[in-house]
């Protein structure tokens, strides 16, 4: 790379490390018009290149078997047409929530938590199991709820904080990549949840690998909303909560602030007396533990259950996470934006007959240009930390 292309590019990357909040959110405004726009065309192209037997659209007498119009219009429609459809994208963004603060409290320490879906998943088995098991001990009614729920809720925390707490070790003790690590710790847990379901926690009246469905007792119910959306307000709010203490934690609290110094900066933070491997291990420990959260509440809020094949909540975290900048507060509107592209697609494939492929391109659109620039200003930002940078692939010596 030459000096002038180089030149360019960190010029380029510093614009972005160097915008305002409001401007990067101007930023994401224009991102999603124009990933519209984009998508429209790639509606139009499809169309014109399927068969049907009467078009939807046409335009100078060119005729087209999807309508982009009403694609968008269903999408939206299929986020907020309804209290039913409102709820749904209210559930995804609950979840959400917790699975990407998982990754942005380890990426504040300058981790990457690829883990959070097998934190997820075991979160989600220790609280099917640890309600089961306390089930018949506690009274039932309202006394019942009362020790079930936060029990279930600590079973997720407490095993989802533990296999965080795993990378960490291995991190902080031994300087294993994180990345590898806990993306190997996924398949890991899913193996060892469906052995254990299908040889001990099996429901035996049912075929399949599920658990036997856990009380009503430990069950969040509806409020506002259908029981049959699987969508409590409480939690909801529950997880409202957990973003704004966690944004606390990170700019008001010292362990939050050695958190932001060894992510920013790990050398200067260590000479200023940092912890480096109780902070590492710290964060990793927090990450699965919010995942775990995540966890508990798809069985007590969602399905009632463990089963096989839990969504891959853990991993669209992350891309929620950097979506937002991997700012806690910035989850929620970039959660928001995860539960309308979910919601809405299920709505486009029922309503309009159009391929699920499809459907996936104008989400994907959505997400990567939207995600480009802040994708770019942890670039910049990450370079601007060394003292010399070689764009050419390596380091000046």
């Amino acid at each position: 790379m030459s000096d002038r292309d180089r030149n360019r590019l960190e010029w380029l990357l510093g614009w972005f490390v160097g915008r305002s909040g409001t401007e990067r959110v101007l930023l994401s405004v224009a991102a999603v018009g124009v990933a519209v726009v984009i998508g429209m065309g790639v509606i139009l192209a499809a169309g014109y290149a399927a068969t049907c037997q009467t078009a939807n659209f046409s335009v100078i007498g060119v005729s087209f078997c999807y309508d982009p119009i009403s694609v968008y219009s269903v999408l939206l429609n299929g986020a907020f047409g309804s209290t039913f459809n409102v709820a749904l994208t209210l559930q995804q963004m609950t979840l959400l929530l917790f699975t990407g603060l998982s990754f942005a409290v380890a990426y504040k320490a300058g981790l990457f938590n690829i883990g959070a879906q097998g934190q997820f998943v075991l979160g989600a088995l220790a609280t099917t199991v640890a309600v089961l098991w306390l089930a018949p001990l506690t009274p039932g009614g309202l006394a019942g709820r009362a020790l079930l729920l936060p029990a279930g809720l600590l079973a997720g925390v407490v095993v989802g904080g533990l296999y965080g707490l795993l990378p960490g070790v291995l991190k902080a003790r031994f300087d294993t990549n994180e990345v590898i690590s806990t993306l190997l710790l996924n398949f890991i847990a899913t193996a060892v949840a469906f052995v254990l379901v299908d040889r001990f926690f099996n429901d035996p009246s049912i075929q399949g690998t599920l658990t036997r469905p856990i009380p009503s007792e430990a069950t969040v119910s509806p409020w506002l909303f259908p029981q049959s959306t699987n969508f409590a307000l409480s939690m909801f709010v529950f997880s409202l909560l957990t973003v704004a203490a966690f944004y606390l934690l990170l700019q008001r609290t010292t362990i939050g602030y050695d958190i932001r110094a060894l992510g920013t900066q790990s050398k200067a933070a260590v000479f200023g007396g940092v912890d480096a491997d109780f902070t590492t291990v710290f964060s990793m420990t927090l990450a699965g533990a919010v995942a775990g959260i995540g966890g508990a509440i798809y069985v007590m809020m969602v399905i009632g259950r463990w089963q096989s094949g839990l969504p891959s909540l853990g991993f669209d975290g992350i891309a929620v996470s950097v979506l937002a900048g991997n700012n806690p507060i910035g989850l929620i509107p970039s959660g928001l934006l995860f539960g309308i592209l979910k919601s809405g697609s299920q709505a486009i494939e029922f309503q309009l007959g159009v391929p699920r492929q499809l459907i996936g391109v104008l989400r994907g659109l959505i997400i990567l240009l939207v995600a480009t620039p802040e994708l770019f200003r942890i670039l910049g930002r990450t370079l601007d930390r060394r003292d010399v940078i070689d764009l050419s692939g390596g380091a000046d010596r």
